[in-house]
């Protein structure tokens, strides 16, 4: 228990940068808190923790930093990101203090509950078994998928600033980075299976899966109303949405658009 509120310390703090922009407490500071928590993970437990859990603390830390630095990059050197956005979302002074303090607060309790299972494998003596190891490579593969999907879009937007992306990953799903980071963390669950202790325990690691898997098909749902917006009209967008799934490869699933409830 002792630890997880160290983690629940480290997440409020780092995303703390919410409060200069609402915003940035499911954002900027996400990535920082994910990465703050790795850094305490390895300084709490250090050489005890065996080299394979060591590797997916590291891993928090490279993920959070690339996230921080990709959103921070967007956000604040991207003219026409911000200017799409400025209809999505609200401005910082219509969002009450609050309703600011609830987002931190909830969100740094999902990024600690993400993180969770990382811990419970560090503090269980980070023994080495085939569900740390295969956690270890589902995550250092999602992460190396959401870092090739992000590049690819960034390359073709350059390329073509009004269409729409479908080349490259986009060919085989319309979110590839969303999928990469639900690979990363459903690696970082399966890491800590072999060590759950109570249900305390499993409680704290199903409600960061779940909830960051509710969180990203949140996003899809965001992202697919943007561009039916921006690109519904083009006759090749229409054929790209009917034929690609959104998110899941091979799973015929190419709208979330009427899943109201999927508000994150």
């Amino acid at each position: 228990m002792q630890g997880f509120l160290v983690l629940l310390a480290v997440a409020l703090v780092a995303s703390a940068c919410g409060f200069k922009r609402y915003v940035w407490f499911i954002s900027i500071g996400y990535g920082a808190a994910v990465a703050a928590i790795g850094v305490a993970l390895l300084a709490m437990f250090g050489a005890r923790a065996g080299v394979a859990s060591a590797l997916q603390a590291l891993l928090l830390v490279v993920y959070g930093c690339r996230l921080t630095g990709y959103l921070a990059y967007r956000e604040l050197r991207s003219r026409s990101y911000n200017q799409k956005m400025k209809g999505e979302v609200k401005g910082n002074d219509s969002v009450t203090l609050g309703v600011r303090f609830a987002i931190w607060g909830s969100a740094a309790l999902l990024y600690a509950c993400q993180t969770s299972p990382v811990l419970f494998r560090m503090a269980a003596g980070g023994r080495t078994d085939a569900f740390l190891l295969v956690g270890l490579a589902v995550s250092v593969f999602g992460l190396a998928l959401e870092t090739a999907a992000d590049i690819q879009k960034n390359a073709a937007k350059r390329r073509n600033p009004r269409r729409f992306v479908d080349t490259g990953l986009f060919r085989i799903v319309r979110c590839p980075n969303y999928l990469g980071e639900m690979l990363f963390w459903t690696g970082t669950f399966v890491s800590g299976i072999g060590v759950y202790a109570g249900i305390a325990q499993w409680l704290a690691a199903l409600l960061g899966y779940v909830g960051i898997i509710y969180v990203m098909f949140g996003g899809a749902r965001r992202l697919e109303i943007r561009q039916n917006c921006s690109y519904g009209k083009d006759p090749a967008y229409q054929r790209y949405v009917r034929t690609t799934p959104i998110l899941l490869p091979f799973v015929p699933l190419y709208s979330v658009e009427k899943y109201a409830w999927l508000v994150a």
